[in-house]
């Protein structure tokens, strides 16, 4: 069964109610104006509107709209059709289209360059792009050179270049009626790309199946109902925003996409559209527990009881952060996912709303998963408590690499995917995270697990975000450097960094501190290689000289 069947289903079933909800706060004019007073306003073109909402009847017409104009160009089972847009009422309707043709959908990163952008198109093979206005400069500088022949631009028909067509004018004389193709759980799906933190991206194929497990898992994890609303934050091309907003799919709830990270935008957002679930990064959260200890924004302002489930994934998740999180809202129900790109997203390892205790962990196997932790390729298992990399496996799992057959035979081990995660396991089953296999600090003879070390410096109530690299060292090969990012107002010297660091075990001790501002990635991950460049050996003076 395909997910398309589920739109399908709630567009028969609930046809009038709201599926999906834009807020894009940041085209509020007058910032003295009140949210009411600004839902008033009507602009004359929908980019524009601070809020658009859209029916299941609407998300179902729009997707055979798109669907039926693909088979006027001739996209067939097996084409692919790439998306470049930021979150959007359009994302999802385009995304369903191109699976109702059989088609492969193929989501890229809005922070792809023109030459990423053209790296991906072409090793997707993709025959199509549906871009919006925020890339008209990198897709122009991009597609004389690139293999693709249709481009459909969504925003202003004035505004339309020359090579596209717009998208609100070819679609709206399409056929509403879902094309007679058949879809089977074996076709294939979409491609996603790696995060390409260690070069241009790989591209992932999935499966219908992998989709469709990837929805049941969302939905059994954290049970949405009716009567729930998500907010959706993250960028709709990853694999984890979508695949949460699969539990909505399912449930055929509402959900609200918000184009924006800033606090007072996500606590407004829950007030305003009675959010139940929310799930957010690391970074985000942080900022609202910073915003409110600064008493920039005060809890009791806005109405928030209705917000049940706060969860995050993407990232490794510091328990100081939890603890601080459940002083502000004791009642809320937590949960973390881990998943990667490769295992469909998130849910291949969760917490468990019912674990709270356990925090620290990634968790347990999930629905429909198995994991276990290994000592090599050959997936002889650890000792339990030892340290060794996790394997997962379940029906979210790749296909390929699409064109790279060596880099899938590296991972891809029968019907388990080595992660590249190291991990180990208590005494109860529960996983814990140690670092990325790539991530590992060896000084001296000793492993070092950076995650560990940025756990606990996260404690110091005067750090706002930490990341641990390793530098070389002519003696001991390599040692541990801590980039501190202070929190907005905060003091703290490297002398009080290294006494609070005296906790620790001495081998784990970060060498060097440097104060910094930490860069994360759109998921929230710390972009590790970017400070390895910034912050390496030779560049160091420098680097210390210039932040």
């Amino acid at each position: 069964m395909p997910i398309t069947d589920y739109l399908e289903r709630n567009a028969k079933i609930y046809p009038d109610d709201i599926a999906l909800t834009e807020i894009n706060p940041a085209n509020q004019p007058d910032s003295n104006m009140t949210w009411k007073e600004f839902n008033l306003i009507e602009p004359a073109h929908s980019s524009e509107q601070y809020k658009r909402s859209m029916t299941w009847k609407e998300f179902d017409v729009k997707a055979n709209r798109f669907a039926n104009l693909l088979m006027t160009r001739e996209i067939r089972r097996g084409d692919k059709v790439a998306i470049l847009l930021m979150n959007c009422l359009e994302w999802l309707p385009i995304y369903f289209g191109i699976l109702k043709t059989g088609a492969i959908a193929v989501p890229m990163n809005y922070r792809y360059t023109a030459d990423e952008i053209r790296y991906c198109m072409d090793l997707s093979d993709a025959r199509m792009l549906v871009f919006g206005k925020e890339f008209i400069g990198r897709v122009d500088e991009a597609h004389p050179s690139m293999k693709a022949d249709t481009y459909f631009y969504v925003g202003k028909e004035e505004e339309t270049p020359a090579y596209a067509s717009n998208y609100d004018r070819v679609t709206r004389y399409c056929s509403t009626i879902c094309p007679p193709v058949h879809i089977r759980d074996e076709d294939d799906g979409a491609i996603y790309f790696s995060s390409g933190t260690t070069g241009f991206p790989k591209a992932i194929l999935h499966r219908h199946r992998s989709l469709m497990t990837a929805a049941i898992v969302e939905q059994k994890h954290h049970g949405q109902t009716r009567n729930d609303v998500f907010l959706c934050i993250p960028p709709l091309y990853h694999t984890g925003a979508k695949m949460h907003w699969f539990g909505s799919l399912v449930s055929g709830s509402r959900a609200v996409l918000l184009r924006g990270v800033k606090p007072e935008w996500i606590l407004q957002t829950v007030s305003e559209e009675r959010a139940t679930i929310v799930w957010l990064l690391v970074p985000w959260a942080q900022d609202i527990l910073d915003a409110f200890d600064r008493g920039a924004l005060k809890k009791e302002d806005y109405r928030l009881s209705q917000w049940r489930l706060m969860h995050i994934g993407a990232q490794p998740v510091p328990q100081s952060l939890i603890r601080r999180w459940k002083e502000y809202f004791p009642d809320h129900l937590y949960d973390t996912n881990y998943g990667l790109s490769e295992s469909i997203g998130p849910g291949c390892v969760h917490l468990g709303v019912e674990n709270i205790h356990k925090v620290g962990a990634i968790g347990i196997p999930g629905y429909s998963w198995e994991a276990k932790i290994v000592k090599n390729d050959r997936l002889e298992p650890v000792e339990q408590g030892e340290v060794g990399e996790l394997a997962v496996k379940g029906g979210g799992v790749m296909k390929c690499y699409y064109k790279n057959p060596a880099a899938t035979d590296e991972i891809l081990k029968g019907d388990w995917l080595l992660t590249g995660d190291m991990a180990k396991q208590d005494e109860d089953g529960f996983i814990y995270l140690v670092d990325r296999k790539k991530d590992v600090v060896i000084s001296g003879g000793e492993n070092i697990y950076p995650v560990e070390i940025e756990n606990f410096i996260r404690a110091n109530d005067q750090v706002k975000d930490v990341a641990v690299i390793g530098l070389a060292d002519p003696r001991l090969g390599e040692i541990a450097a801590a980039i501190v990012e202070v929190k907005e107002g905060g003091h703290l010297t490297e002398a009080e960094i290294a006494e609070f660091c005296m906790a620790m075990p001495k081998y784990k001790r970060p060498r060097k501190y440097i104060f910094a501002p930490v860069p994360r990635n759109a998921t929230g991950k710390i972009e590790k290689p970017k400070l390895r460049e910034i912050y390496g050996a030779t560049n160091l003076v420098d680097a210390q000289n210039r932040s």
